[in-house]
């Protein structure tokens, strides 16, 4: 894509010098499409809200304004659904998610560009980022013994059951996260452009609708699972 071809083209030093870090060997042109889509995404989301906030009006809100404020009232009510009491203290992150995952699946209904999800690296990257929160969040409100205790189940006898259950449970949820994200995101993309390849008359336009329903519904999935495991993580058991 242009945006990748410019990046190799002018700032491949920057881009080995990042991947050196994570131990890549330099290349030629190192930037790669989904990196440079996450890129963008993340830029487009920062000036965005820089844009919305000082603008922020209580007598006469923006358009964009009403749009992020039903955004956040449903994230919000679908947060303390899950996690009662207390679902707003984890909401930024709820939301830095759903809002981050959209943008990158709708970014690919932009001719020229394509969805950063459609590459695996990147929902991995999402559920590992969730995977490793949810047991962070865990270990805080219930702190690391009681935490741990848990994945032994209710009754001691039970342990040596409960435990690799528990953790094959645990280790599963990256993946279930990453294929299911992944595949649905890979699957909207190649239908829509073979019927592109077909013809450019209308039955596109169904498929990309369809797309950006997937998108959105994907995004918010993703979202919910966050919630239900942040939400297991966090309880207080009676």
């Amino acid at each position: 894509m242009w945006p990748t071809k410019i990046l190799n083209d002018h700032l491949a030093g920057l881009g080995n010098a990042l991947t050196g870090l994570v131990g890549v060997a330099p290349h030629a042109r190192p930037w790669a499409n989904f990196v440079v889509m996450e890129l963008l995404v993340a830029l487009i989301l920062v000036v965005m809200f820089a844009l919305l906030r000082p603008r922020l009006s209580v007598d006469r809100p923006g358009k964009l304004q009403q749009t992020c404020e039903l955004a956040y009232d449903f994230l919000r009510g679908q947060a303390e659904e899950q996690i009662p009491h207390h679902g707003v203290h984890y909401l930024t992150y709820f939301g830095t998610l759903f809002f981050f995952i959209l943008f990158m699946n709708l970014i690919g209904v932009i001719p020229g560009f394509e969805s950063p999800t459609m590459n695996p690296s990147v929902p991995l990257g999402c559920a590992v980022a969730t995977f490793l929160y949810y047991n962070f969040v865990g270990f805080q409100a219930n702190g690391v013994l009681k935490y741990l205790g848990q994945f032994a189940g209710p009754m001691m006898a039970l342990a040596p059951l409960m435990i690799p259950i528990e953790l094959i449970s645990h280790l599963a949820r990256p993946l279930s996260l990453t294929i299911r994200l992944y595949a649905n995101m890979y699957a909207g993309e190649r239908v829509t452009m073979v019927f592109l390849s077909l013809t450019y008359f209308l039955v596109p336009a169904v498929f990309m609708g369809l797309h950006v329903f997937v998108s959105l519904l994907q995004a918010y999935i993703f979202m919910l699972l966050t919630m239900m495991y942040v939400a297991g993580a966090v309880a207080h058991e009676h």
